[in-house]
């Protein structure tokens, strides 16, 4: 093996053990080395957008022979299993998409999604999509509690293109994640941004207003402008991965500002006299739906 059959590259795909990893020679599929599958990890040993080297076996495959630290990473508590589930590697910004109708907007999942974006310091926006099928005052209502705490919202429509400007100067030179609930339109919105993606989609069951999940693998979009996007599947269920009870008031801004004020320094913000939060919330001055989330993520209620 010589120094030209090594190369440094992204994981661009990931689906039952096999990535494509993209280097400035081409895409080559890899799997792990075998020393490297022998690792003892709680985590993906490989994911999405993990910076990796390879060595190539020939024109087109490879083996992966070491992964690069994660700076950042977007992920959840396997659904089966005591393992953290690796969604995107090293995201520059993630975009959790919300329907605003059909399937109608699920604020609590909205929030854990947030919370895990939180931890890992990952820029969060807010895509409150299928606009037209609400009033104007749909989106203010619903979402402008997010916007006052300082998470973007971009108001969208993959069916008339309202926000896709705005969408695709953002999306601009970075590894970006779509992420949200089945059927809310991320497939539909890629495919607006960027014609002939050829991005699969899918109707949402009229019976139980659910999306079915369209997106079965794990993949990098290179956008034409520059840049990538991760098209993730539609989740049901997000379990937010190791985050102790007593760290979550630092995954909520509006509260994360309060708690120096608070008399105690392990304040719950529950029942405390001389609570900051409880004395906001009864103020009016944060939002209570928002805090019902985080009374119910503490106690394991959501």
């Amino acid at each position: 093996m010589t120094d030209l059959d090594t190369l440094p590259g992204l994981i661009v795909s990931a689906q039952s053990g096999l990535f494509d990893v993209e280097t400035e020679q081409g895409i080559f599929v890899a799997q792990l080395r075998g020393k490297l599958k022998e690792t003892r990890s709680i985590s993906d040993l490989a994911a999405l957008g993990d910076r990796v080297w390879i060595r190539r076996i020939d024109n087109r495959q490879a083996v992966i022979e070491s992964v690069l630290p994660r700076t950042r990473v977007l992920s959840r508590q396997a659904p089966h299993g005591e393992h953290e589930q690796v969604i995107v590697a090293n995201p520059d910004q993630v975009f959790f998409v919300i329907a605003c109708a059909d399937p109608p907007p699920n604020p609590r999942m909205l929030d854990r999604l947030l919370v895990a974006a939180e931890r890992e310091h990952i820029p969060a926006l807010i895509c409150a999509n299928k606009v037209d099928l609400v009033d104007a005052a749909f989106v203010g209502d619903v979402f402008g509690s997010y916007e006052r705490i300082g998470y973007p919202v971009i108001p969208t429509s993959a069916k008339h293109g309202q926000g896709l400007p705005e969408l695709l100067e953002r999306l601009h030179d970075r590894i970006n994640v779509f992420a949200g609930p089945s059927g809310v339109g991320k497939s539909s919105l890629l495919n607006a941004v960027q014609p002939g993606l050829g991005l699969r989609t899918g109707a949402v069951r009229q019976a139980t207003r659910k999306g079915k999940h369209t997106t079965v693998s794990l993949h990098l979009v290179k956008l034409s402008g520059g840049g990538y996007v991760a098209d993730t599947p539609g989740v049901k269920a997000f379990a937010l991965w190791d985050i102790e009870p007593e760290e979550l008031d630092a995954y909520f801004p509006e509260l994360r500002a309060l708690v120096p004020e608070c008399d105690f320094s392990d304040c719950t913000h529950m029942h405390e006299p001389g609570c900051a939060v409880l004395e906001a919330l009864r103020l009016g001055e944060i939002s209570a739906e928002r805090y019902d989330s985080y009374r119910r993520m503490r106690l394991g209620d959501d």
